[in-house]
């Protein structure tokens, strides 16, 4: 298929009678899950404006800010892939040329494409990964997504592998949007991350009940009715099923949108909320988002953090990848109309 302008990126579009799926070449972010009877887009579309990370520059853009996060929010779209690293880099990383979640987003992506799929493929010079996606859209508003990262080294390595899928405005609606997901046990990010977070820091707690600090709880399966808000939770797919999954769905809209995978790929959801909480640019008070990012880690961490914390609720937080071999995984996004959140995914939702 021939490239598109989407928000002024270079972009490849595929799509069906069903839904619509858009990929930045820069970075390959999955920027659009459209709904085509709705038009809706459940995926977040940041309110400033995007850019190739190509262009980005600290000198001549500083409305995207001032920090190892700039270059990857130059460009963010919608669904964005942690790869080798799911947080900040280290002070050394960064002078390096490491961003935050890794270099993948932010290179450019060789994507090949017919009417209903793609393949895009990337070469991680600084983590020395090859990284590849297939996607290809089925019936049912479906898009069954595919995923191999080769090691190219001679070493086996600690790998964090998280998929950033961000849901946004006006689909994500404080108050109103709904969410349901395969947990067991769950707790709150380490430490507190905002004077507007209302979570209390590293407390195991059942879901959805997340402990306030205050005393009093928050049910996280609601987006919450905050006039501010920030957070981090993290949660293991309950260890008795085979998939891991997460629901979200509008009232109003009528619009279902989720994800299916393998929990023995993918065992940890790391739940995130921005709810025009950062006043810093670019965010400036105005972003509403949730984050549903299921990966081989709990939550964002800095590299050596990761590794010294080693496992969680006596489970892997990163997986490991052996020299010169590659790792596949295979996932299922979604959007379609519905009257109501079900309870698990529909039927023929299948992996």
């Amino acid at each position: 298929m021939p490239e598109i302008l989407y928000r002024n990126r270079r972009a490849i579009r595929i799509e069906n009678a069903d839904i619509a799926v858009t990929v930045s070449v820069e970075g390959g972010h999955i920027a659009e899950l459209i709904d085509k009877k709705s038009g809706i887009n459940p995926l977040w579309s940041p309110p400033w404006p995007s850019i190739e990370p190509s262009t980005y520059d600290p000198a001549r853009h500083p409305e995207y800010g001032a920090n190892s996060e700039s270059q990857l929010l130059a460009g963010i779209l919608g669904h964005n892939l942690a790869l080798d690293l799911f947080g900040s880099p280290s002070d050394e990383e960064f002078r390096a040329g490491l961003p935050v979640h890794g270099e993948v987003n932010v290179v450019e992506h060789s994507i090949e494409s017919d009417s209903t799929s793609l393949r895009a493929r990337a070469h991680l010079p600084l983590a020395q990964l090859d990284f590849e996606r297939d996607i290809r859209l089925e019936p049912g508003g479906v898009a069954r997504i595919r995923e191999t990262v080769t090691n190219l080294t001679a070493m086996d390595r600690p790998l964090a592998w998280t998929q950033h899928v961000t849901l946004g405005d006006p689909f994500i609606e404080p108050g109103v949007t709904r969410l349901n997901m395969t947990v067991g046990r769950s707790i709150t990010y380490p430490v507190e991350l905002s004077p507007h977070q209302p979570y209390k820091p590293w407390t195991e707690f059942q879901w959805p009940h997340a402990p306030h600090k205050d005393g009093s709880t928050i049910d996280l399966t609601t987006m919450p009715a905050l006039a501010r808000s920030a957070g981090v939770t993290g949660h293991l797919v309950e260890e008795h099923r085979e998939q891991g999954w997460f629901l979200a769905w509008h009232p109003r809209m009528k619009v279902l949108t989720g994800y299916l995978w393998k929990r023995a790929d993918f065992p940890w959801i790391s739940l995130w909320e921005e709810n025009r909480s950062r006043d810093l640019p670019p965010w400036n008070g105005q972003t509403i988002t949730r984050g549903v990012e299921f990966g081989v880690s709990p939550f964002a961490e800095a590299r050596r953090s990761m590794i010294a914390r080693g496992s969680l609720f006596e489970t892997s937080v990163y997986r490991w990848l052996p020299a010169r071999a590659k790792v596949t995984a295979e996932y299922l996004a979604f959007v379609r109309l519905a009257e109501t959140l079900p309870d698990q995914p529909p039927a023929d939702i299948r992996l």
